[in-house]
């Protein structure tokens, strides 16, 4: 029999993903750019809490707003259709943007003249996680419909995620949503994670994101 041939792979799957994330870092930083990377399940309210995000920010920042989509353009149409500066991505069949993907569409962008760009990645909770796209912040939205035991079902969105917003209070009369029981499972995966309770219909809450939002920007990008 043959002897069995070992290769030794000194290199880690994720170690060349990793290493772009942390030049597209270094590019954003001398660039002052803030890239914030937005993860949510299909229907949390991603673009709706980005478009009041960005009207309330619009006037002291330059934005742009790059959407991933596995295919379509609705969302990139939406923000363009606002009067904000986008750019669509198509994954190409894969569910989530990746270090490489986002390098190459910031490049398509020409993203270096923006204060702050949103990537509306694409909508789901486990393959986005998983993979560092450069952003100075990961910002995971939760909406009141979905239950408030997605931390428990897919920690590792909310350990990778500085900041968590929670979506559509004004249904909570229609839902049975723990306030308390989200907080304590978000925090049991990171500590650290902020927490804001809000509504893109309504505008409740936003004030308290906003302000979190323009100190950690002007932060990075001094």
């Amino acid at each position: 029999m043959a002897d069995l041939k070992v290769i030794n792979v000194n290199i880690g799957v994720y170690d060349k993903n990793n290493t772009i994330a942390e030049e597209i870092r270094v590019r954003n930083k001398m660039n002052r750019t803030f890239l914030a990377n937005i993860m949510a399940s299909p229907g949390a309210g991603k673009t709706s809490v980005l478009l009041r995000t960005i009207e309330a920010l619009r006037n002291d920042y330059s934005i742009g707003v790059m959407e991933a989509d596995i295919d379509a353009t609705v969302d990139a149409e939406k923000m363009r259709s606002a009067g904000v500066r986008s750019i669509q991505v198509h994954t190409g069949g894969e569910c989530a943007m990746n270090a490489n993907m986002t390098k190459e569409a910031l490049d398509e962008f020409s993203a270096d003249d923006l204060d702050i760009i949103f990537l509306e990645n694409v909508g789901n909770l486990v393959c986005p996680a998983e993979e560092d796209v450069g952003s100075a912040v990961n910002i995971e939205i939760l909406s009141i419909p979905e239950g408030d035991d997605k931390p428990l079902k897919y920690p590792l969105m909310f350990e990778v995620c500085q900041c968590v917003l929670i979506n559509k209070i004004d249904t909570r009369a229609y839902f049975a949503f723990d306030d308390e029981a989200v907080i304590e499972r978000i925090h049991r995966c990171n500590p650290m994670a902020k927490i804001f309770f809000l509504s893109a219909k309504t505008g409740e809450g936003f004030d308290e994101w906003i302000a979190w939002l323009r100190d950690m920007v002007d932060k990075h990008n001094t």
